[in-house]
């Protein structure tokens, strides 16, 4: 069926856009106008579950009836929405409702007589302990608002109807009771339900076991948006949804006011050719009266961590060069580089255009000689999503399923000593990788590094389900995760290990800063970073491994780690990755999924580990993605010995 171009529906995904920023609807499916971060449906759905947990509500409703077709069928969908309408009782999935130029499709819609249920379904945990209902304008109000607009236009077209609106979320405090519950629901790229899910042959609701999810009625919270509009003091809901409709109806531009929001923005190109056009510079440079490349100075939101950035903004602050010392409030620590001071040095690197790597050398020189050789440097790859795949476990409970450990002599060598990877289908990693991380840790008694935070959580995590485990060996396990980390406040045991995982990250913050990092410290932005600033590292890893004293479990003893770009800069070897999947390299794959509730690093491991657990995948294809985890991983770990190998060069320098 041909799609219908010609009209200019206000939809659920436009309303959507349009609360982020309304400027955005001007932008919308234009093709000069091209969204950079497109998500792939997918990859999102493959590495959170959302589609999956659609699907296990709807099995809630096993005489449900889904109307099946592609949105842009507009009128035919209402029409077969209407038809099953005309039922006294009727489950729907993705019922249509188009109305005066406004469109939506719902989850699961259940109409009994003249009374409408309305459930969207979203794969966000809650916990139902003590639940009081959710704040119209706080984290919650985009699902709200997302809610109230179905409910407004379902109302606008059968004002007979009474109305109850509730989101179906995944309950965080319920327990799988079943094994292999995240297997029933398969994600296949041919499957004729929008969700692209594949149901096990035969499932019931009496397969599932019990509920992992939960029914929260938003009556009152959607009643407070349609009759006061909290976000949008001064108009009504109705008057925004016309707003919204006749701007994007008429194709016309509603002009948002720039600040803090801007940053991210999809419809940014910095440098756009003749058939591209950049929607932020277009605001920036209406609003500024400034050119294309006074816009593309650098901002006042892009320094690190800086949380004066939105009222500065506001008061017409937009751009690095108009800060002042006064706006920092800067405040010196003694041996480390503070907060503010990194602020500080990124804006003022930025403006000189100054690649002159700065090190706090007294607090690095302290920090090494504190350190025990060999130096260990390990990573995780874990996994959370909303449904299990195991039974005990929760929702959103995290899976350790890979680790790379380097080793760094004192002599200078670097060896990939071990390595960990899990893939098995539906099984339960977490007590193996932990038996494999002591073994491998016990080589040595040195210092061991994490980058950041995530290690030290999930050895926490693991701690937890090791307490109450029947493990043979559990309390060996439990002294040897106090022995090399430190609790959280998650956990009601309190310890501090004599070998606690030294956070790398931190010295990072610490002790360096270098202008291409810009406001990120993630180990992809440090690492560039560190190679380009370092003679030694290029010379060391421009030759072949085996000629240079570094062992590695999965690149040939040829590979070279550093390549130059055609400016003569060190490209970053994770640019160098080949594919995990379907041409999707690790950076992708990190960039779709970031922003998913529990990701915000480590995105492209744990989506191939999704795909890896349904059982349909070939062996080739099984064995490709392994081997792209294992290289993966191992660069992460090969990335911190190169980082420590530089600041020990610096130390040994000065």
């Amino acid at each position: 069926m041909t799609p219908q171009t010609n009209n200019r529906y206000l939809t659920k995904s436009r309303f959507k856009l349009a609360l982020d920023c309304p400027t955005k609807l001007f932008y919308t499916r234009k093709p000069e106008y091209e969204n950079q971060q497109d998500a792939d449906p997918f990859l999102e759905a493959l590495a959170q579950g959302g589609f999956q947990v659609e699907e296990l509500a709807r099995m809630n409703y096993p005489e449900g009836i889904a109307i099946l077709g592609e949105d842009y069928n507009y009128r035919d969908l209402a029409a077969r929405t209407q038809e099953l309408l005309q039922r006294e009782n009727v489950v729907i999935f993705e019922a249509a409702f188009l109305h005066d130029g406004l469109f939506i499709r719902t989850d699961i819609l259940i109409k009994k007589q003249k009374q409408i249920q309305l459930i969207e379904v979203k794969a966000k945990s809650i916990s139902c302990r003590g639940h009081n209902g959710f704040q119209t304008t706080g984290s919650w109000s985009a699902f709200l608002y997302d809610v109230a607009f179905q409910q407004y236009v379902i109302q606008q077209a059968h004002p007979e109807f009474s109305i109850s609106a509730y989101l179906n979320l995944v309950n965080k405090d319920a327990v799988a009771t079943v094994d292999g519950l995240n297997q029933k629901f398969k994600l296949v790229s041919n499957s004729g339900l929008r969700t692209g899910v594949s149901l096990a042959p035969g499932l019931t609701k009496a397969d599932l076991g019990e509920s992992i999810l939960a029914k929260i009625n938003v009556v009152d919270e959607i009643s407070t948006i349609l009759t006061s509009n909290p976000l949008f003091e001064g108009q009504s809901f109705a008057e925004t949804v016309h707003h919204f409709k006749i701007h994007y109806e008429s194709d016309l531009k509603i002009y948002t006011p720039i600040g803090k929001h801007c940053k991210g923005c999809e419809f940014y190109i910095e440098n756009p050719n003749p058939d591209q056009k950049s929607g932020f510079h277009k605001c920036w440079q209406h609003q500024l009266g400034l050119s294309q490349a006074e816009v593309n100075e650098p901002k006042t939101y892009d320094v690190w961590d800086f949380r004066a950035s939105a009222k500065l903004i506001e008061s017409g602050k937009y751009f690095m060069h108009q800060l002042n010392d006064t706006d920092l409030k800067i405040k010196p620590e003694a041996a480390k580089i503070s907060r503010t001071e990194r602020q500080s040095l990124q804006i003022e690197k930025t403006l000189n255009n100054d690649h002159k790597p700065h090190f706090e050398l007294e607090g690095l020189r302290d920090a090494f000689a504190h350190f025990t050789w060999p130096l260990n440097c390990i990573d995780f790859e874990t996994t959370a999503v909303a449904i299990p795949f195991l039974a005990g476990m929760r929702p959103y409970e995290q899976l350790a399923f890979q680790f790379s450990h380097h080793i760094i002599h004192e002599d200078g060598s670097v060896e990939h000593h071990n390595e960990y990877l899990n893939t098995q289908i539906g099984a339960f990693p977490n007590f193996d990788f932990i038996r494999a991380l002591k073994k491998s840790l016990q080589y040595n008694t040195g210092s061991i590094f994490r980058y950041h935070n995530h290690e030290n959580t999930i050895l926490n995590v693991i701690y937890s389900q090791l307490k109450v485990s029947g493990e043979p060996d559990r309390e060996e396990l439990m002294q040897f995760i106090q022995h090399i980390s430190h609790n959280t406040g998650s956990n009601a045991d309190t310890w501090s290990g004599e070998r606690d995982m030294i956070d790398l990250y931190k010295m990072v913050v610490s002790y360096y800063y270098e202008l291409s990092m810009g406001g990120s410290n993630s180990i992809k932005a440090v690492l560039p970073s560190v190679l380009n600033s370092s003679i030694y590292l290029q010379e060391k890893y421009s030759k072949q491994l085996k000629e240079i004293g570094v062992s590695s479990l999965n690149f040939p003893d040829a590979h070279r780690f550093i390549q130059l770009d055609e400016g003569g800069k060190v490209i970053s070897p994770y640019k160098n990755l080949p594919p995990l999947f379907d041409n999707w390299d690790a950076e992708s794959l990190d960039r779709a999924v970031t922003n998913i509730e529990g990701i915000s690093d480590g995105g492209a491991a744990l989506t191939a580990y999704g795909k890896l657990q349904f059982e349909d995948v070939p062996k080739r294809e099984r064995l490709e993605i392994e081997n792209g985890l294992l290289r993966y991983c191992e660069l992460d770990t090969l990335a911190m010995a190169m980082i420590l190998e530089y600041f020990r060069e610096v130390i040994d320098e000065n």
